[in-house]
């Protein structure tokens, strides 16, 4: 396969943007990715379209402003050497509240395929605060020459506007898994340190959570996994938490009042530290309320510790129900704490799940795995000659 300078972009945060967010993580990881698939990969831009509130003055406003930023973009690379032109623009999460006003503009001046990864489209936005921004997001979709979807969920609702599933593939959620693997090799260090400095028994059970603590989905989450322990308070067990937010407060008092004294929160931890705390742990627990996979999940499998959430969306694309974890029914917080009940009293069941979680992420989804994945994905985009 010929090899290609791709541009890439992700107009909801780009990687280097200097707030940390799955979203942030995941662009990142698409570009080793790429790089990885043998393909040189420069960021086109870091502007972002994101209007979180509905405001269409301000969609309008990103409009303007995207379509001038995809002109300068393309009068600089037609000025330029054409070696330097990308062959490719691949454009990262595309959806509602963050159209791509970049891409399909300046992939068509300049005569290149247009690729996006992960993209949604909910036809209940139709002509709410967020028309521009969904209208565009489908046509963007409509348009693009392949579109990689994460998760089976979101490919079912795509494959009408991508127009079948000939211009549609999977890419599943992927990390690097060495922080990870090398995390689980040292996890009895990493448990004796979080138990000498917080304070925790080490003969019982601990429960894993890694999430922002934000208002929203994160809080309804945190609200429900308060809401499963409270359940639970028979049985021996501690959490530990890696999160920090403008929620911090709510979701510490959920907490306490639902497992008075068992909650350790830790604050915002670094990746390495993330991949320490799930090694340490025995199981993570999270109802992923409304999330689109849940890339903590996967981190805390590829540690070797099982997790616990409910089947909606794009979660069973991450955890395997009875492999790699166990799945409720969607908005069951009975079912849920059942299930993490039948964790917590059989170790054994639960160091199973945790090895087999630890070997399908490395078999599975790692940077490697995507990295082949997208080799095959892109190959038939590479036949032509370089961009004129």
């Amino acid at each position: 396969m010929r090899a290609m300078r791709i541009a890439f972009y992700a107009p909801l945060k780009p990687p280097s943007h200097g707030t940390p967010s799955g979203d942030r993580r995941v662009a990142g990881l698409l570009m080793n990715a790429l790089a990885r698939a043998g393909h040189r990969v420069e960021l086109a831009s870091t502007f972002r379209s994101y209007d979180g509130k509905g405001d269409p003055a301000r969609q309008a406003a990103l409009r303007a402003q995207g379509r001038e930023l995809a002109q300068h973009l393309v009068g600089q690379w037609r000025a330029g050497p054409g070696a330097a032109r990308p062959d490719l623009w691949f454009t990262y999460h595309v959806y509602h509240k963050s159209p791509d006003w970049l891409g399909p503009g300046a992939s068509a001046a300049l005569g290149i395929p247009y690729v996006i990864a992960e993209a949604s489209y909910a036809p209940k936005r139709a002509g709410g605060p967020w028309a521009l921004g969904h209208e565009a997001a489908r046509e963007a979709i409509a348009r693009a020459d392949l579109v990689l979807s994460p998760t089976l969920y979101d490919m079912e609702c795509l494959a009408a506007i991508v127009g079948g599933r000939a211009r549609l593939m999977q890419l599943p959620p992927f990390l690097d898994t060495a922080p990870f693997r090398a995390a689980a090799q040292a996890r009895a260090a990493h448990r004796a340190r979080l138990a000498a400095v917080h304070g925790m028994d080490t003969g019982v059970p601990w429960i894993a959570v890694a999430a922002m603590m934000r208002a929203g989905d994160k809080l309804a989450s945190y609200r429900r996994l308060a809401a499963a322990l409270a359940g639970l308070a028979d049985l021996p067990w501690m959490l530990v938490v890696g999160g920090d937010g403008p929620a911090r407060a709510e979701v510490a008092a959920a907490l306490e009042s639902a497992a008075p004294g068992r909650a350790r929160l830790l604050g915002a931890v670094p990746l390495a530290g993330i991949a320490a705390l799930f090694a340490a742990c025995d199981l993570c627990v999270w109802p992923a309320v409304n999330e689109a996979y849940g890339m903590a999940m996967l981190e805390a499998q590829a540690a070797g510790i099982p997790v616990v959430s409910c089947a909606l969306r794009g979660v069973p694309d991450v955890i395997e129900d009875g492999h790699t974890g166990l799945l409720a029914p969607a908005d069951d917080v009975p079912a849920l704490a059942q299930r993490v009940r039948s964790l917590l009293a059989d170790p054994e069941r639960r160091a199973g799940m945790g090895r087999a979680a630890a070997e399908r992420v490395a078999r599975e989804r790692s940077l490697e795995a995507a990295a082949a994945r997208l080799r095959l994905a892109l190959a038939p985009l590479a036949t032509g000659a370089p961009a004129s």
